[in-house]
């Protein structure tokens, strides 16, 4: 199998504004799975793991920092559209990550740099790098010049989606919405779910997340976007 090579690292050691002393950490960060089954190199699952939770730690003092006095239901919205994996996935497009992965040609030829599930391991991979390579102040100035004015954007609180729709239909009369588990993929460690909500006399809504609770709060955002009750606007990060 033949494997794209990435771009030169140098170039987004550069956008990343972080020169690393172990380059192998990059180098894997930005390593799909699709291109090591036949290469038997490391691919980026373990540093977008780690990269995960230092996003969430970042996030979550970011929050008590930026907004001392909102209360734990504020912090939780607020937290939610910073982590999100629309959010790592127009971080990654905003540093131009996706010439740098590094895929298997069928990936390639699927749009593999530009999906988003991609992107978003990427970014979080990526932060998993620098932190190893560099502790949380290296991965930490990263978090700081990308999403900054996103925590600023983030005055108000948004709307969590399961909390709205279950408002929209009540107020339409409708009983509370219905979600229920439609597939499971993915190894133990980092599954992804695809959960389906109802509602009476309206089709079905799909939403897909690395947890329940995400993928619930998707399928909620599509059926209100799919209704008119929200803009397509909600869908950005």
């Amino acid at each position: 199998m033949k494997i794209k090579k990435a771009t030169s690292l140098q170039t987004l050691e550069d956008r990343v504004g972080y020169k690393f002393n172990n380059p192998a950490l990059l180098k894997q960060a930005l390593t799909h799975a699709s291109s090591t089954s036949k290469t038997g190199e490391h691919d980026n699952e373990r540093l977008e793991f780690l990269g995960d939770r230092v996003l969430a730690l970042l996030a979550a003092d970011a929050l008590m920092g930026a907004y001392p006095d909102a209360d734990e239901g504020g912090l939780a919205t607020r937290f939610n559209a910073l982590v999100r994996r629309e959010t790592c996935a127009s971080i990654a497009q905003d540093i131009g990550l996706g010439p740098f992965l590094i895929l298997a040609d069928s990936e390639v030829r699927a749009g593999g740099r530009k999906k988003m599930a991609i992107l978003a391991d990427g970014c979080e991979a990526l932060m998993g790098a620098l932190y190893l390579d560099g502790g949380l102040s290296a991965v930490g100035c990263f978090f700081a010049a990308n999403w900054s004015g996103r925590i600023e954007d983030l005055t108000t609180p948004p709307q969590d989606a399961k909390t709205a729709l279950q408002e929209w239909s009540q107020g339409q009369g409708l009983p509370a919405p219905y979600y229920r588990v439609i597939e499971r993929q993915g190894p133990d460690h980092k599954p992804e779910f695809r959960i389906e909500v109802s509602l009476p006399d309206l089709a079905s809504s799909v939403g897909r997340g690395a947890s329940k609770k995400v993928a619930e709060r998707e399928a909620a955002l599509a059926m209100l976007v799919r209704e008119g009750v929200w803009s397509k606007e909600h869908l950005k990060p």
